[in-house]
C-alpha cells in the first residue's frame, strides 16, 4: 500500500510493483502479490481500471 500512497494516480501491474519495491520477479512470487492485490481490490482499497493494472481508490 505504501507504493500506492506515494503514487496515488498511477496504476501498477503486479510485476511492476515487484520491480519498484526491489522484490524478486519470478512467477510464483508475482502470483502471490497478484492475489493479494485482488483481495485489496475486493475490500475496496484498490481499483482495477482494466485487466491487470491496480490503482489506489480515490
Amino acid at each position: 500500500m505504501n507504493a500506492f500512497n506515494q503514487h496515488p494516480c498511477q496504476a501498477f501491474r503486479a510485476r511492476e510493483l515487484h520491480e519498484l519495491l526491489g522484490m524478486p520477479t519470478d512467477a510464483a512470487t508475482v502470483n502471490v502479490t497478484r492475489s493479494c492485490l485482488g483481495r485489496l481490490t475486493r475490500q475496496g482499497f484498490l481499483t482495477q481500471p482494466g485487466r491487470g493494472p491496480y490503482q489506489k481508490r480515490t
